[in-house]
């Protein structure tokens, strides 16, 4: 059941993306996409059983995996600094056209 919700969230990243008319409407549905990506890495790496690998008494056990947290840690790191990195250029788009429609933006741009 999580994991229809996590790919729902991918879905209407996705399908905003496409369907969005406004730049700053896209960003924050790529953010969405990237969340859901990001959920659905992180409910695959946790599994029952798995423990953190800490110091112990306790022997066989299986032990999480940390490479998978860095990657996830990575992944936002790398996500935010291209959402910001996009919006900076929305706010450059902003001072030379009065919307920020995609639409309008094409219209105004061509020759």
């Amino acid at each position: 059941m999580l994991e229809a919700y996590i790919f729902g969230t991918i879905l209407c990243g996705f399908f905003g993306i496409i369907l969005k008319k406004n730049l700053v409407m896209k960003i924050i549905s790529m953010d969405v996409m990237s969340t859901g990506v990001i959920a659905y890495y992180v409910l695959i790496a946790s599994r029952d059983g798995l423990f953190t690998p800490i110091v112990s008494n306790v022997k066989n056990r299986a032990f999480a995996d940390p490479v998978p947290q860095a990657v996830i840690l990575t992944a936002i790191v790398i996500g935010f600094s291209i959402q910001a990195l996009m919006l900076v250029g929305v706010m450059k788009l902003a001072r030379d056209n009065p919307t920020l429609e995609t639409n309008e933006i094409e219209k105004n741009n061509t020759p």
